[in-house]
Formats: C-alpha cells, sequence, structure tokens
C-alpha cells in the first residue's frame, strides 16, 4: 500500500525541501526587517483656530488652515475674548496631509486620533464625567484650486478622561491637564489627496452642552496610516504566494481524486484548510488602488477571521486524528503476532502479542475517526469565538461605513466591551495553545507506548518505523511551533509599534512579524498539503495481495504500513489496513 509522501519520500529529498522551506522563511522574515519600511505612519497635528464671521453659512463653508483662502486665524481664546467672538463661531481647521504633501491610496486606511489640551482654572475645572460635544466635518479634493466635496458630517461625543497631577491651587492656574487620547476617525480608503477637518466646540448652557470641560486651549490630532513602501512589499508577497498555494492545492486534490475511495475527514479539512489560505491570498487589495472601497478593512477583517478559524480547527483534528489509535500503532503490534488473513477468506485469525492493544478498542477509534462531529466539543468554540469577533468588528467598522467618527471606544460600555473581547480573546488564544500542547504530549506519549514493538523487528524494519516516528514528530513539533509564532503574533500586534536597532540596520519588529508570520502560513500550508499527498511509491510486494499472509510473512510487508491517518491506495486499503479497522467505518 503506498503512503503519504511523508513516508515514502527519501530522508535526503526531505532534508532539501525541508531546508527550502526553511530557507524561504528567513526571507520571509528578511523582507519586512530589512527591506519593509515600518507599517505605519504617525503624523502630528495642531487644529488652527478660525472665526466664522458668517451667520448662514456655516454648514456650507470650508475654512482652510493655510494657502490662498486661508481663513481668519486666532491665536489665543484670550484674543477671541478681547473680540468678543462666541465659541461657537469658532472653527478647528485640521489639513491632512502636511503643507506640500499628498496622501496617496497606496496609504489603505486613515486613522485619527484626538487630545484636548485643557489648562487649569479654578472656577472652570473638568467636572466628573464631562463629555464634550463635537460637531465635525469631512470633506476632500484631488487638487489645491477645486472645491471642497463633503464626505461625512456628524454630531460626536467623547468622554474626558484627565487627570491633574498638582495640587489644584491658584497658583497653578494654568498648568495643563494629562487627558488621554480619544478615538476619532477611522476611513478605510485613501482615494483623495487632501482632506479637511472642520470641528466646532457648540456651547449651550441650558442643555449643558460643552459645559463643564475645562478650558480648552488647542486641539491636537495623531493621523495614521498604512506606508505606502510596506504596502507594495505586502502586495508583492500576496501576489507571487496566491499562485504558488493555489497549484499545490490544485495539485494536492487531484492525487486525491485520483483514488478509487472517497476522501477522509484529514484530507478534506487540508483541502479546507487551502481554501481559506487561498481566499487571504488573493490580492484584491489591488482594487483599492484604482477605486474607493472603503470597506476593504472589514473585508479583510473577516478574511483572515475565516482563515484564522480555519486553521484553529485544523490543527485539533490534525492533532485528534493520530491520536486515536493510529494505523502505524496497530500494525506494529500486528507485526510482533501472528496473523493469517485471505483476501478470499470470510474469517481471520489474529493472535495480539501486545497487551496494551486490544481490537475492539482499535476498532472503536477507527470508527470515531474520520467524523467531523466527534469534534464539535473543540471546533464549536473556536466557531463561536470567531463570530462573536465578526460581531464585535462590525459593531465599529461597520458602523464606520456610513459615519467614519464612530467609534465603540467613544462610550463606557463600549469600551469595557471592548476591553473584555481583547482580553477574553488573548486568554482564549493562551488557553488553546496549552490544549493543543496536551493533545501533542498524549500523541506523544502514545508512540511512546507502542514503540517497545521496534526491537522485536528486524534492523531495516525497525529503523525504517524509527524514521517514520521521527518525522511525524518533527512535523507535530513544526504544528507547535507554528501555533505558539501564531499567538505570539496576535498578542504583539496589539501592543504600539517598535523596532530594534539591530548593527547598522534598524529592524522593523512589526514589519518583520507581518511579513515573516504571513510566509510562515503559507509555507506551512504548503508543507502539509506536500507532504500528505497520496504518495506515488509502492514499498513491498504489492502483487501477492491476493495470497495468504501469515506469521513473519506478513510481518516481511511491513514497508506497507503507513504512519499517517489517510489511504493513500489508489486502489483503496490494503489487507493489512482493513485489520485495523478503519474499513469497517467506510
Amino acid at each position: 500500500m503506498a503512503g503519504a509522501i511523508i513516508e515514502n519520500m527519501s530522508t535526503k529529498k526531505l532534508v532539501i525541501v525541508g531546508v527550502t522551506l526553511l530557507l524561504f522563511q528567513a526571507f520571509a522574515f528578511m523582507v519586512g526587517g530589512l527591506i519593509a519600511p515600518s507599517p505605519t505612519t504617525a503624523v502630528h497635528y495642531l487644529a488652527t483656530k478660525c472665526v466664522d464671521t458668517g451667520k448662514h453659512q456655516q454648514e456650507t463653508k470650508w475654512f482652510m488652515p493655510w494657502g490662498p483662502n486661508q481663513c481668519t486665524k486666532l491665536r489665543t481664546f484670550d484674543e477671541a475674548m478681547a473680540k468678543k467672538i462666541e465659541a461657537n463661531n469658532i472653527v478647528f481647521a485640521v489639513h491632512i496631509p502636511l503643507p506640500n504633501k499628498e496622501m496617496s491610496p497606496w496609504f489603505q486606511f486613515m486613522l485619527v486620533i484626538l487630545q484636548f489640551d485643557i489648562a487649569f482654572k479654578m472656577y472652570n475645572q473638568i467636572e466628573e464625567g464631562a463629555m464634550a460635544t463635537i460637531d465635525v466635518g469631512l470633506a476632500y479634493r484631488d487638487d489645491t484650486v477645486s472645491e471642497w466635496t463633503e464626505m461625512a458630517h456628524s454630531f460626536e461625543q467623547r468622554k474626558l478622561n484627565c487627570n491633574f497631577t498638582t495640587t489644584k491651587t491658584f497658583e497653578n492656574e494654568g498648568r495643563y491637564y494629562e487627558c488621554d487620547l480619544l478615538p476619532f476617525m477611522e476611513v478605510g480608503s485613501v482615494a483623495h489627496k487632501y482632506y479637511l477637518l472642520n470641528i466646532r466646540l457648540p456651547v449651550n448652557e441650558r442643555k449643558k452642552i460643552n459645559v463643564g470641560i475645562g478650558e480648552i486651549k488647542d486641539i491636537r490630532f495623531v493621523g495614521i496610516h498604512q506606508n505606502g513602501g510596506f504596502t507594495k512589499v505586502w502586495f508583492a508577497m500576496k501576489t507571487f504566494l496566491t499562485p504558488s498555494i493555489l497549484i499545490i492545492m490544485i495539485w494536492y486534490w487531484r492525487r486525491i481524486t485520483l483514488m478509487s475511495r472517497p476522501p477522509v475527514l484529514l484530507e478534506k479539512v487540508i483541502l479546507a484548510l487551502g481554501i481559506s489560505m487561498t481566499f487571504i491570498n488573493i490580492p484584491v487589495e489591488w482594487f483599492s488602488i484604482g477605486f474607493n472601497w472603503t470597506w476593504m478593512l472589514l473585508f479583510g477583517d473577516i478574511r483572515q477571521g475565516i482563515f484564522y478559524s480555519m486553521l484553529l480547527s485544523f490543527w485539533i483534528i490534525f492533532c485528534g486524528e493520530h491520536l486515536m489509535g493510529t494505523t502505524l500503532f496497530a500494525t506494529l503490534a500486528l507485526g510482533r503476532g501472528q496473523v493469517k488473513m485471505c483476501e478470499s477468506s470470510v474469517s481471520a485469525n489474529k493472535n495480539f502479542a501486545q497487551p496494551d492493544l486490544h481490537p475492539t478498542k482499535n476498532l472503536q477509534d477507527q470508527t470515531e475517526r474520520n467524523r467531523f462531529s466527534v469534534y464539535w466539543k473543540q471546533v464549536g468554540p473556536i466557531v463561536f469565538g470567531s463570530f462573536c469577533l465578526f460581531i464585535f468588528d462590525m459593531c465599529e467598522r461597520g458602523v464606520q461605513l456610513t459615519n467614519p467618527f464612530y467609534s465603540i471606544w467613544a462610550s463606557d460600555v463600549g469600551t469595557e466591551l471592548a476591553m473584555a473581547f481583547i482580553i477574553v480573546a488573548g486568554i482564549c488564544a493562551c488557553l488553546y495553545f496549552l490544549f493543543l500542547c496536551f493533545m501533542v504530549f498524549q500523541v506523544f506519549r502514545n508512540i511512546s507506548g507502542k514503540r517497545t514493538s521496534l526491537p522485536a523487528m528486524s534492523k531495516a524494519r525497525r529503523l525504517h518505523y524509527e524514521g517514520l516516528i521521527f518525522r511525524f514528530k518533527f512535523l507535530m513539533l513544526v504544528t507547535l511551533t507554528c501555533a505558539a509564532m501564531t499567538v505570539i503574533f496576535f498578542i504583539i500586534s496589539q501592543v504600539n509599534e517598535g523596532h530594534w536597532h539591530w548593527g547598522e540596520h534598524t529592524v522593523q519588529v512589526n514589519s518583520a512579524f507581518f511579513t515573516g508570520i504571513y510566509g510562515m502560513w503559507n509555507l506551512y500550508v504548503f508543507a502539509i498539503m506536500f507532504l500528505y499527498a497520496p504518495s506515488h511509491k509502492r514499498y513491498g510486494d504489492e502483487q501477492t495481495s491476493g495470497q495468504c499472509i501469515t506469521g513473519d510473512a506478513g510481518g516481511n510487508s511491513g514497508e506497507d504500513i503507513q504512519l499517517t491517518t489517510t489511504i493513500t491506495h489508489v486502489d483503496g486499503p490494503s489487507e493489512i489496513y482493513k485489520m485495523t479497522g478503519k474499513a469497517a467505518q467506510e
């Protein structure tokens, strides 16, 4: 019976394949660390205070902070008080980007963070739970002479979380509060060259609007967007990896379909993993360069969520399928016993020399295997967790498709909910990894319990099986490494961007991790589909399948034993495979 490629390929060729994949993995990290710039760039802006001299033009007029048509400016609010200018006639204007620069579709998205500069006054302190009401408008244009076109307009509220670190006395008046950064705006595409923000802080004492928020001196913004250089490297990787995974997936499934029996569960899950990897690889982001698709961020999150769910589910099923009395373990024990079976016979005499191997238990294991319903307790929480994260994403980025100023972090309930989701997601990721380690430990313990069969074999057969066990253990350790790196990547991606200095070069940690982990996923999926594809090689004398296998004669066909849990012979399972009980389920 022919096994999978991981069983039948020579050690020399396997080493060549492994080293090649390792070199590609190192290259993926180096692309992000040494070639690609930092994933994002942060630009600081200080809002310009403009005066709205018209009484009926507030909704149509846009105020430019600089340029030929710049607004009438105020340097301080004391100047506004001296000129008797009301707060409702002051507009904070911010032009994105800075003078003599342009935005580009290569920036992919634009995130804006807001921070108030609030001075302490004894008779105008920030009240507990103070809420700032913001009347904000966003406009765009693609040259320096056209009129501004409104893109969005909204009334938003942001809770002020400010601390005054010194004692509140008259001597300390004029010192600034330390206020938290506030989420302000997120746009899912950067299709235009210039953007303009006009912000008002309307005051209405009767309705308690913007009352008790202290003495605001300035409004600062931080604009964050993806670097164009990183975007080009990212798109290039996707464009290169898409056909690679697609070709190996088609090749893998073609080998599966050439066999005369239907695919087993593990083969189907491997195909599903390849499809999800291809789905996340397809570089549809190229269209965002020419089209104003604001939903690309949400679509990218959905694609990544589907892949995460499939990858985590695959690891559970992959370990579980190898945990339930694998074919190798059963046949190792059978090799030490007396086996007599004819293809034309109805009955078979079996004498199990191993006390820890029972035909009834083995048959039950093989029957449970190849059924997706067996894993619902493990896969169910993964699907449920992914669905919850999807709902959370829709609650923010889904709403931002129509209102870019909306943020789930703007309210206390939303902030607590968002924090709870992030904390629970991190805890669940760690618990998942620990559970996966436990499953791998169970598999290794199962292997160790069955290796007692090896000393009774001939030297050639013993070396053959020891090689198979080593290959299988190595693959399981690679799987654990990929899982660990995925969990670490998830946690690090939540941390602020940083970089390490390495000699004369600057290694961007986030860039290297983005490209390295992305490359690792692709290489792992590629390796799984390649190694678990049916091999064209056959070991042993298969021409004697119509004869009886008796005693040592059965042992001589040991090269037919397979390590993987798939049935990979084009003509269906062999007689030895049938004896392990897996064919009973089929």
